[in-house]
């Protein structure tokens, strides 16, 4: 299995807006042309419904070998039981998202903008959660409690990366937290969340900050959600050429 490079660009589902289609292969599926571009890419309606595990098998099947699949737990974990009493949900997605094979990247965890830190519950979730995921584990908290100094050596402890989030839900949530071998940048879209597109500054800012993680060593993930308006794939194409400009080349 081919090792993925370690910065990962790409957006959240693998829809193909016409504005963009010049940009990438004609033949195949939308996900079988959007690989040929992208390395990864975020599941994000595992949150809605389950899949079978047929439908990941074959989804991993119609990617390269390098190619890496976020996928995003069930709101039914995080928003309808909010971390507890949920271990019969966390097996059946565990069992679930296993038919993607090598070809699963991180495991996203957003958590409801209400749910505040409380250690009591939150501990024996997330080790739980790591018992079941070997693999990289990120998080999403949007309530300000878990922004604080002890809750990310919890996230460190457990190699659990805190996601960098834009527009920030609060203070600090727009810069990585937790376990720094993996920074993960979801981008909603700002000033309107799922709609306005990037401009090039902030574009380029972002890909000085891939770079960098990766220069330490580390490895950086890039998911631009704002697809309401498909602004996503063409930030994420702009990104991506960003990057590949500004890359050392090897001998």
């Amino acid at each position: 299995m081919l090792r993925p490079d370690p910065i990962a660009v790409g957006t959240a589902g693998w829809s193909l807006p016409k504005a963009y289609a010049p940009h990438f292969p004609e033949a195949g599926s939308h996900l079988e042309r959007y690989a040929q571009r992208f390395s990864a890419v975020e599941i994000n309606t595992s949150f809605y419904r389950p899949h079978r595990v047929s439908t990941y098998e074959k989804w991993a099947a119609a990617v390269p070998d390098g190619f890496r699949f976020a996928v995003k737990v069930p709101r039914a974990i995080t928003h309808e039981q909010r971390l507890t009493g949920a271990d019969e949900l966390l097996a059946r997605f565990s069992w679930e998202v296993a038919g993607l094979g090598p070809k699963l990247g991180p495991v996203l965890l957003q958590l409801p903008p209400s749910l505040a830190f409380d250690r009591t519950s939150a501990e024996p979730f997330l080790v739980a959660f790591r018992r079941r995921f070997p693999g990289d584990i990120v998080c999403e908290p949007r309530h300000a409690t878990w922004l604080a100094e002890d809750v990310d050596k919890l996230f460190s402890g457990l190699a659990i990366a805190r996601v960098a989030a834009d527009p920030a839900p609060a203070r600090g949530a727009d810069i990585p937290g937790g376990w720094t071998n993996l920074v993960y940048y979801r981008l909603h879209g700002s000033p309107r969340m799922y709609h306005s597109a990037y401009e090039a500054p902030v574009l380029s800012q972002m890909a000085t900050h891939l770079h960098q993680q990766a220069a330490q060593g580390g490895r950086a993930w890039c998911i631009f959600d704002n697809t309401a308006e498909f602004a996503a794939t063409g930030n994420a194409l702009d990104t991506l050429a960003l990057i590949t400009s500004s890359r050392p080349c090897t001998p």
